[in-house]
């Protein structure tokens, strides 16, 4: 009998600054509370700020390129949460460039994850590059995470047409699952006009919606202190729509409820051309 793979998800956004690292630390937290077995694993080849979030720098040894270039096995570079014994980090390299990444390489690492993790989530870098399409590649499961702001939309439209394009199942003729995370909502902003409101990111990007972040300063001080916020803001808004959010991806929780109030502003700036 064939053994079970784990999913491989991917977290990504087409601009930065949107809290896409901190979203991979905390969904891949709230998973592991679930008693999943799940790896984070950061493709920011050069930047390098998951293994912060989660509070592991210190312990960084060998990191995702060791492992691509066979300077060192998977089970040395894969550093145990202190805190989870059902979550695991493997960190992005600071000294190397992201060329290093090969396709041959990372198909190596993420099958061997497959194997030994239910959920293998992987933190890509923003934008288009080739750390970006590295990162998506193998996945099943892509969560986009934007902010209520015209730039972000604009860009993860752009990501979700690479989604449908460049990754292993779509070459397949194979549909991947894709979820969207709106992050930093301020429901009073958006009944002001000042951002865009949760319907009008819905009606523009057309994928289903994972969750709904609250803006709170609680996520920006769970990473100072390095820890996702599930674990360092327990019972807190953000941590609970995280929670929320990973039973959704199992195919649980509750429905998301939308305000109905919807400025007109952002609806007039995207209103699309017939075609």
């Amino acid at each position: 009998m064939k053994a079970k793979q784990g999913r491989v998800l991917v977290v990504t956004s087409g601009k930065g600054g949107v809290g896409k690292t901190t979203s991979t630390a905390a969904l891949g937290a709230a998973l592991a509370q679930n008693g999943q077995k799940v790896v984070v694993v950061d493709f920011d080849v050069g930047l390098r700020n998951l293994d912060l979030v989660m509070g592991a720098e210190r312990r960084v040894v060998f990191d995702l390129i060791n492992v691509i270039k066979s300077e060192a096995k998977l089970t040395q570079a894969l550093i145990q949460d202190k805190r989870l014994n059902t979550l695991a980090l493997l960190p992005a390299s600071q000294s190397r460039d992201k060329d290093t990444l090969t396709e041959d390489g990372v198909a190596r690492v993420i099958a061997e994850l497959r194997a030994q993790f239910d959920w293998v989530i992987c933190d890509s870098p923003a934008g288009i590059e080739t750390g970006a399409t590295l990162a998506m590649r193998h996945a099943d499961v892509a969560v986009i995470v934007v902010n209520p702001e015209i730039s972000s939309i604009r860009d993860a439209d752009r990501i979700i047409g690479m989604l449908d394009a460049k990754t292993a199942k779509a070459e397949n003729g194979q549909r991947i699952d894709k979820h969207l995370l709106l992050t930093r909502y301020d429901p009073v902003r958006a009944r002001r006009g000042e951002i865009m409101t949760v319907e009008d990111v819905l009606e523009i990007l057309s994928i289903p919606l994972l969750g709904i972040i609250p803006e709170s300063g609680e996520v920006l001080r769970s990473s100072n202190v390095g820890a996702p916020v599930t674990l360092g803001g327990p019972g807190t808004a953000p941590a609970q729509a995280y929670l929320e959010a990973a039973q959704r991806l199992n195919g649980r929780g509750t429905e998301i409820v939308i305000s109905s109030e919807r400025p007109r502003l952002f609806q007039r700036l995207f209103t699309r051309r017939a075609a």
